[in-house]
């Protein structure tokens, strides 16, 4: 790859020490893929330039390709790439326009500054992640993220209203909602975009009934590419926005993206549920969804006992007297693990709405609702005890992560979904599965849709990880397709996944995935290995340690 050609008509920063390298070989993961080079686009020309450089490069070096990254928080190995990183977090991070309805927004951004300027209008984008803290709205389009929140409001995909993206041919097209009669006009122009649209509507027309059969009977799901999604027959509404976001980059470059926002609720109060046993699990769901809240999160024993053990790390964030307050939050529940009573999984339905009296009535409903199952249950009413659940929630990632003396927090089985009908039959036997693995781990989720985030911890030094990894994944996915589930709600197939989209989709399917791809990218420049292409080898050869010790030897 010869770089001097790009810096003489890049205007970003182009970067290739040691310690740039060493950072964006890393994500969440639990991968380490080293680049050749990471580039920082200054505006959406460069992005241009640059898709187009790598496209003339490509001709000379097959392996040359460009990848784009956000904050790098994927858990699946998402924005990992061995040529060209694109990052939008040093240039691309303007927020162009905020108001109640809407806001217009570069991919670099962060959640939590985006966030402070809609809360500011008295909006919300709703479909934040438990990283909303970390993460950018690059990586939660490309990802099609979900969240706390997913169970009322849905996934990104439900608030991306336009984008700006770079194709394949190095120029950028706005992409949003378009009419039969639009379509159709579209198609006529015999150029690179009408040919993207008459393909992909040809591709989804022809296969429609396959397609719809494919999708998976779940309430969230982000494997594969959402065919299924573009065409809406009754509306006569095709949409590529619907197929680009959560396709992670394997399909163009985002440079602009518009949200529609959701009005924020003046008041929330939240039900917590102390669940000794799970078998009635499935029944409880069921009972407390018909009250409709706006979220349904669940965390498990371990992750309350991390919470509890390692409350003084919320220093660090909260500052002292913050963290002063949340332990206060903390002493009844100290009390529970100190008699012995931490229940197995403690449910969180959170309630919200502009009337608090109503509100004060629904929680009040919910409690009586659940009594007859004999739990142990509360009202969380105040904001700061309500706050220390969704800290146990949002932080038990990385309580592990941090301390896990000498092990790691493996990422690889973490975000299976099957129906919440199907849990109390599930969960029995998923445990049984990983019982035989004797893993330390935490679970914690979507309970209202039947969305478990899993992580293990692991020695990868040790020479079996690779195969525990590829073993254990093989019987959860398994488990998960004969429940007709997802392998991914929400943190998509990355390199961790996309060998093991077999599992849920047939050939035909898969080849239809692989059209896709090469309508959009025939020479394959943009983040290979995601969604088409991956393989086992891949995911073994790059494991953290196993790939530095073979970098060593």
């Amino acid at each position: 790859m010869n770089l001097e050609i790009l810096k003489k008509v890049f205007k970003g920063d182009i970067e290739q020490d040691e310690k740039t390298l060493e950072k964006y070989s890393h994500d969440a993961s639990l991968f380490e893929v080293v680049p050749e080079v990471v580039v920082f686009p200054k505006d959406e020309a460069d992005v241009e330039t640059l898709v187009s450089f790598t496209k003339e490069q490509k001709k000379l070096d097959t392996k040359v390709s460009i990848t784009p990254r956000s904050a790098g928080t994927c858990m699946s190995g998402g924005p990992l790439n061995e040529s060209i990183i694109l990052d939008t977090t040093k240039y691309l991070n303007n927020i162009i326009s905020v108001d109640e309805e809407k806001a217009i927004v570069q991919p670099g951004v962060y959640y939590r500054d985006f966030e402070k300027q809609t809360l500011a209008h008295g909006s919300i984008m709703p479909a934040y992640t438990a990283s909303k803290d970390l993460c950018a709205v690059g990586g939660m389009v490309g990802n099609n993220s979900g969240g706390e929140k997913t169970i009322k409001y849905g996934k990104v995909e439900r608030y991306v209203k336009r984008q700006r993206i770079v194709f394949s041919d190095g120029r950028t097209y706005e992409v949003k909602p378009l009419n039969k009669t639009e379509l159709l006009a579209k198609i006529a122009r015999e150029d690179f975009e009408g040919r993207i649209y008459k393909q992909v509507f040809d591709l989804v027309e022809q296969n429609y009934d396959l397609l719809q059969q494919a999708k998976p009977k779940v309430s969230k799901n982000s494997a594969g590419y959402y065919l299924w999604n573009v065409w809406d027959r009754e509306k006569g509404i095709f949409d590529l926005n619907k197929l680009i976001v959560g396709s992670q980059g394997t399909l163009g470059i985002t440079t602009e993206i518009e949200f529609s926002l959701v009005p924020v609720a003046k008041y929330s109060k939240m039900v917590v549920i102390y669940m000794s046993k799970l078998d009635k699990l499935g029944e409880v769901v069921d009972t407390v969804m018909r009250y409709e809240p706006e979220s349904f999160e669940s965390f498990d024993d371990y992750s309350m006992k991390l919470a509890i053990r390692f409350i003084w790390d919320f220093f660090k964030r909260l500052g002292f007297w913050g963290a002063i307050k949340l332990g206060l939050q903390f002493i009844p529940d100290m009390f529970l693990v100190l008699r012995g009573g931490v229940p197995k999984m403690i449910l969180m339905a959170e309630v919200t709405g502009n009337d608090e009296e109503d509100l004060e009535k629904r929680a009040g409903d919910i409690l009586e609702a659940v009594k007859p199952f004999g739990f142990q249950t509360k009202i969380a009413r105040s904001k700061g005890e309500i706050e220390k659940y969704w800290k146990i929630r949002r932080e038990s990632f990385a309580l592990l992560r941090n301390h896990a003396k000498g092990k790691r927090t493996a990422p690889f089985i973490d975000d299976i979904i099957v129906s919440p009908h199907d849990m109390p039959k599930f969960l029995p036997e998923l445990q049984e599965i990983l019982s035989h693995y004797k893993l330390d781990y935490t679970i914690a989720g979507h309970a209202g849709n039947g969305n478990f985030h899993i992580i293990p911890l692991m020695d990868l030094n040790n020479p079996f990880s690779s195969d525990i990894i590829l073993d254990l994944s093989q019987k959860v996915y398994d488990l998960v397709a004969r429940y007709g589930g997802s392998i991914t709600a929400e943190h998509n197939d990355g390199i961790i996944r996309t060998p093991y989209l077999s599992y849920i989709y047939n050939e035909k399917v898969l080849e239809l995935f692989k059209k896709t791809k090469e309508i959009f990218d025939p020479e394959y420049i943009f983040n290979p290995g995601k969604k088409v292409g991956g393989s086992f080898k891949y995911i073994t050869d790059h494991l953290i340690r196993k790939h530095e010790q073979d970098h060593r030897s």
